[in-house]
């Protein structure tokens, strides 16, 4: 099917109209299709196919580049993903390890509490056994110091009546009594 343009001038040059502007000179009108078509067969032939392998691989570049583009983007995201996830573990690490050392700290804490507290129930311990020791060590003394006063004294007043043992015994039993008649309230 031949195009309307190229009918009209078809029809122009067959009514024979002269030399207007609109006649057609038929040789010239068949020698311009075939120009155009062997143009348009060299064009295919030599330059269409090499336009569309150019056209090809262009787009097959652009292809592989968007599909690498892709992949890259996927591994990022993979890669953000595990850095998060570590970031989480080193967190939960992190919150393991101050558990753990406030843990131990409250443990020593402890300790030393629990130390410090025996060593000072220890110490009140030695006083208390020391000051035990002194009073005993002291009542003793005054024991002693008593018995020679209460001896001297007795042997002034009864010095022919009782020898100096049995004055000692007698003395001896009276300190003795003593501590339990200071509790009965008569000393």
């Amino acid at each position: 099917m031949l195009h309307p343009i190229v009918a009209a001038l078809a029809l122009a040059a067959a009514e024979g109209g002269g030399g207007g502007i609109m006649s057609v000179d038929a040789t010239l009108l068949w020698a311009t299709i075939v120009v155009f078509a062997l143009f348009a067969w060299i064009l295919a032939k030599f330059a269409w196919g090499p336009l569309l392998e150019i056209v090809d691989q262009r787009e097959k570049t652009i292809r592989e580049q968007v599909d690498s583009a892709h992949l890259a983007a996927a591994e990022a995201k993979d890669l953000v993903a595990q850095h998060q996830e570590i970031l989480k573990l080193a967190g939960r690490e992190r919150e393991e390890v101050l558990t753990k050392v406030v843990k131990e700290a409250d443990g020593l804490r402890a300790d030393l509490v629990g130390r410090a507290r025996a060593e000072a129930e220890q110490a009140v311990a030695r006083a208390r056994e020391q000051m035990q020791r002194e009073k005993d060590q002291a009542i003793a003394e005054l024991r002693a110091q008593v018995v020679d006063l209460a001896v001297e004294a007795a042997s002034r007043i009864v010095k022919s009546s009782l020898t100096e043992e049995a004055q000692r015994k007698l003395v001896d039993e009276f300190i003795r009594e003593l501590p339990s008649a200071q509790k009965e309230g008569w000393a």
